[in-house]
């Protein structure tokens, strides 16, 4: 096998390189460091051995001695070594050295570029670091060389001198020595200068200033400073947008977050991730799919695990169900059965249990009394769940079968994340279904005063929400992840 040198980008894992995520998903190994998006680490296997070597002020989980050793152990075991390292390996991400151990070690290795922040985070900040007119040439340059040489081998004067953009990386501790042997080299003192701390990040902040004020701006690692006229422009648009600086808590199974994470980190907010709920599978056997009139699917957990689990054992697709109609319950669980090859015949108008029941034909009448059993009805459904439901349906004079084929349970996330929600360091909540509000609640407990907005999915969550003494500031209309993100947006832009 090779070890390769991956280069994570500068935070946001969107900047990941195809080629970088294709090795990561077939990861034996993950070496990563501190600056490398954790959200890049779900892409490895599940069984893939992680391992923390990042350096983070005050704390060093390995030397870089110690991480070349690492490197050179697992890849003469033969294993498939990805070393995550931010930004690019090759700038100032001492790739090389770790590339010259490799090869005299004759352990063979690939270099995969990545996206470095001395471009990246300039551009996220509206900042060209080359612009007609302004710039033609940049220069990336470190702030922090290594101290154990005793010189220097930046020549500030020589870089003042010639002219263009200036990107320093890990300048932020030496800024004011930087800027005033700039000064003393012919940069004009009223140079603009930016400094964009946590580049691609939704913690990202921008500071302008000048060459003579930046000293004094508060400027703070980690930070990619730009010098130049180019730093006084601003064609931004990621700290523009709706629900930048703006942090979420979503409580879905971690299985189900995706598409509700990447709808708001596409907004611009910083997503905190607690899932309060665990999908867990349940034994089951596929009945008789032909003596069901009807087959109704609540979720797309229940779409997806009647496939799945069935699939193998009983070759069951889509065309097991020719011979019945499908209901679902709402858009969320319409979408999981398209990916199966299926258009439902029934979606009601509002998407809970309810509305489902008012939609629902009447079965026809019998030919004669007692002639014909009813029509059965078949739900793929969690084990525990209302059943208000399979009661209607009876009523309405079907013969209902529940059929469970997974189960919840309580998820047990991150402390440092449930602890950021303690604490009141979060904007707002949101809440899926009723097993979320009352996982949360026995995860968190109270929550700090004033307590962020909660915003609810539908009436039934919002109900067992209002049952646990929380506040629902909004609820989705209508009742799915678009719905919930609307409300979102109207609750914190007011």
């Amino acid at each position: 096998m090779t070890v390769f040198l991956v280069g994570a980008g500068p935070g946001d894992p969107g900047l990941l390189t195809v080629r970088g995520a294709e090795l990561l998903g077939r990861a034996e190994v993950v070496v990563h460091d501190r600056l490398a998006s954790a959200r890049l680490l779900e892409l490895a296997p599940r069984g893939a051995l992680r391992i923390d070597v990042g350096k983070a002020p005050g704390r060093v989980a390995m030397n870089q001695d110690e991480i070349n050793a690492t490197l050179v152990e697992h890849g003469r075991a033969g294993r498939l070594v990805v070393r995550l390292k931010g930004g690019d390996p090759f700038v100032f991400g001492r790739g090389g050295e770790e590339a010259e151990v490799l090869l005299a070690a004759g352990i063979p290795f690939e270099v995969v570029p990545g996206v470095t922040s001395a471009i990246a985070a300039p551009a996220y900040a509206g900042i060209p670091v080359t612009h007609r007119g302004l710039s033609t040439h940049v220069t990336i340059v470190t702030g922090h060389e290594d101290p154990a040489k005793g010189t220097s081998d930046t020549d500030w004067g020589a870089l003042a001198r010639a002219g263009g953009t200036l990107v320093i990386l890990m300048g932020a501790a030496q800024l004011g020595s930087i800027c005033e042997q700039l000064i003393a080299g012919g940069r004009d003192p009223d140079t603009a200068v930016a400094a964009v701390r946590w580049g691609t990040r939704p913690q990202q902040r921008t500071v302008r200033t000048t060459l003579r004020a930046a000293p004094d701006a508060g400027i703070e690692a980690p930070s990619a400073i730009v010098v130049g006229p180019v730093a006084a422009l601003d064609l931004g648009w990621f700290e523009r947008r709706p629900l930048f600086g703006r942090s979420v808590v979503i409580t879905r199974a971690r299985e189900q977050a995706s598409a509700l994470r990447e709808r708001l980190e596409h907004l611009g907010a910083e997503v905190l991730e607690l899932p309060t709920i665990a999908v867990e599978p349940v034994t089951f056997t596929v009945p008789a799919i032909d003596e069901y009139a009807w087959i109704v699917f609540t979720s797309a957990n229940g779409v997806d695990r009647f496939f799945d689990a069935g699939l193998a054992p009983t070759g069951l697709d889509a065309r097991a169900l020719a011979s019945c109609r499908v209901a679902a319950i709402g858009p969320g669980t319409a979408t999981a059965l398209a990916r199966r090859g299926l258009r439902p015949d029934l979606v009601p108008e509002r998407f809970v249990a309810e509305s489902l029941l008012a939609a629902f034909p009447a079965p026809a009448p019998a030919p004669g009394a007692g002639a014909i059993p009813p029509p059965r009805v078949l739900i793929p459904r969690a084990e525990v769940a209302r059943d208000a439901l399979p009661e209607g349906l009876a009523a309405l004079g079907y013969q209902v079968d529940v059929l469970a084929v997974y189960r919840t349970a309580t998820a047990a996330p991150d402390p440092d994340d449930v602890a950021r929600v303690t604490r009141g360091e979060i904007d707002a909540i949101t809440f899926t279904s009723s097993s979320t509000v009352k996982n949360f609640a026995a995860i968190v407990g109270d929550l700090h005063q004033p307590a962020p907005p909660v915003i609810s999915i539908g009436p039934v969550t919002s109900r067992t929400a209002r049952d646990l003494g929380m506040q629902v500031a909004r609820e989705a209309d209508p009742h799915d992840i678009e719905g919930l993100v609307a409300a979102l947006l109207a609750e914190l832009a007011s």
